[in-house]
């Protein structure tokens, strides 16, 4: 095919250079260049690189633009609107080290898990496990979706909390992973879909501070005691693997939402009520009664099978429950202790008071 004359006339002519403007080159004198980040005993991370300006994150910041901490604004840089401006918002002291801590442990549900150690299960304990895995696989999915809203609300200068939460979304995808193939790998399949109230008041938070409060602190917390359990009522080496890496994982989202709470409790006592509000409405959540729907008493029932050993000795696997139950409150009202609330025992749902040390 021929090329028109004009075109062919303006690939021979020599190319006009632009104007070369260069002032970037001219940038962060006396502000971070010269600045040197050096390897630690734990290699480059972020506590390492977070040095001089750029490694002071603000209590407020009025960039609202994608613009990355330490760099120079620009001034005609377009907003990004809805990014909370305030440390205490979204800040966790623990941030740096969990972020740091979650990409150096990642592992595979496909071949870090021993699913050649799979055998053939009593049909009841296999209906148990397989019960637990659905409700875990739909746990899984609020935990990966819910903070995946978040993350263009928070301002750009605490990226370190955009960091973690981004390894907890791939934390949660390999979670809802491993629980759903642990449920088709040994012929029980999923089973019953359990309700969905608790997990719609995960998701539907209005608020960074609520979100945590409900999912990291709350319902995470009852979650990790499942996956501590998990040594138990594992019958063989893969499923005793799945949730000791799950509980790995979750510890992690725990502290990061523990160290939130009581960044905000040092920082705005005054919110006080507000979390106490948002407790109030988990709570009922993690405290249903069967009376109301019979269908929830379903994963009570599957892990009563487990901890007895079978449906012949539910009775023993129900009073174990309980146990695990109390010890599930206790270690909640621990980490409300530690971020600040302490005062949460007088006002805990009854339904889970009940369980309270003394």
């Amino acid at each position: 095919m021929a090329i028109d004359v004009d075109t062919l006339q303006k690939l021979r002519t020599p190319m006009e250079v632009p104007p070369l403007d260069l002032s970037w080159l001219n940038l962060n004198d006396g502000h971070t260049y010269g600045l040197r980040a050096k390897p630690g005993k734990r290699g480059l991370t972020l506590d390492e690189i977070e040095i001089g300006p750029p490694g002071e994150v603000p209590e407020q910041s009025d960039n609202r633009s994608i613009r990355v901490r330490g760099s120079h604004p620009r001034p005609e840089a377009p907003r990004v609107p809805g990014s909370y401006v305030g440390r205490a918002d979204v800040y966790s002291e623990n941030a740096r080290l969990l972020y740091e801590e979650a990409v150096q442990r990642q592992w595979s549900s496909a071949t870090d898990i021993p699913w050649n150690e799979l055998q053939p299960l009593p049909d009841d304990i296999e209906r148990a496990m397989c019960q637990l895995c659905t409700f875990l696989t739909e746990v899984e999915f609020i935990a990966g979706d819910t903070p995946g809203q978040w993350l263009p609300k928070i301002n750009s200068e605490h990226h370190e909390t955009k960091l973690f939460l981004l390894t907890q979304i791939m934390d949660e995808a390999r979670h809802l992973d491993v629980f759903r193939k642990r449920a088709f790998a040994n012929g029980g399949g999923l089973l019953s879909s359990l309700p969905q109230d608790g997990l719609r008041v995960i998701i539907e938070a209005k608020d960074f501070t609520e979100m945590s409060a409900i999912m990291h602190v709350a319902a995470e917390g009852f979650v990790q005691s499942l996956f501590r359990m998990g040594e138990y009522i594992g019958q063989n080496d893969a499923e005793k693997r799945i949730f000791r890496m799950c509980g790995q994982d979750e510890s992690r989202h725990l502290g990061f939402g523990v160290m939130h709470l009581k960044y905000v409790m040092d920082n705005e006592p005054w919110r006080r009520e507000e979390i106490h509000h948002y407790l109030d409405r988990v709570e009922t959540t993690l405290a249903p009664d069967p009376t109301d729907d019979p269908v929830s008493f379903a994963l009570f029932e599957a892990l009563a099978i487990l901890m007895g050993g079978g449906i012949k000795n539910i009775d023993s696997g129900i009073n174990m429950s309980m146990q695990v139950q109390k010890k599930r409150v206790n270690e909640y009202m621990h980490r409300l202790n530690v971020a600040g609330l302490g005062d949460r025992r007088e006002r805990m749902n009854p339904m889970l008071k009940q369980f309270l040390d003394n």
